[in-house]
């Protein structure tokens, strides 16, 4: 069974440059998920390490299959130097840890609930989980593994988070890019919703 972590290492670090900043979390009974931290042009990013060591299972499925499966770490954006974002460590290392800990498969257009602020002060309480492809390239394992995708969070507001729910993950991202709303923004409000 090959270690997939240092090839994901390998592809933030290609992708995204070498990370400036690393923590890591062990939560009881799960691996331990780092997040690194990455400086690029005045905007800051955050991604796991760890979440894809083991595929995410079905939580109905009576056996979790140590190969197969969905693989996945999580990248968060925000504008450098406008809110103290570092504090979101611990947010994102408990979202990646949710797989191991909750049984839960995350996929894009999941929404992702963290109980409090992303970070102190911040107007966000959850994100909504982007399309892989676009920052990081997904890397490809060796059959039968799934390839390990790159998964971007977009902040959300209370408010945005319920008119989700009602509406769906495509017509909220319609409606940001309708507004032209900055989601790199640590300060933004929630987009008009009416």
């Amino acid at each position: 069974m090959v270690d997939v972590l240092p090839l994901v290492e390998a592809r933030l670090s290609t992708a995204l440059g070498e990370p400036d900043a690393r923590a890591a979390v062990t939560f009881l009974g799960t691996d331990r998920i780092e997040v690194l931290r990455f400086h690029e042009e005045g905007v800051v990013r955050y991604a796991t390490l760890g979440m894809s060591a083991q595929p995410m299972a079905d939580p109905t499925a009576m056996l979790a299959d140590p190969v197969k499966g969905p693989r996945a770490e999580l990248v968060l954006s925000v504008r450098a130097g406008l809110a103290d974002t570092d504090k979101a460590l611990r947010a994102l290392a408990v979202l990646a840890a949710s797989p191991q800990v909750e049984g839960v498969v995350v996929v894009p257009g999941a929404s992702l609930d963290v109980g409090g602020p992303l970070w102190p002060g911040a107007p966000f309480t959850s994100v909504l989980v982007g399309e892989p492809g676009g920052l990081v390239e997904d890397l490809e394992l060796d059959a039968p593994m799934d390839p390990v995708r790159f998964l971007p969070l977009l902040p959300m507001t209370p408010n945005e988070a319920a008119w989700k729910r009602v509406h769906g993950a495509q017509a909220l991202q319609e409606r940001w890019l309708t507004n032209g709303t900055d989601l790199r923004d640590p300060a933004r409000t929630s987009v008009p919703l009416d």
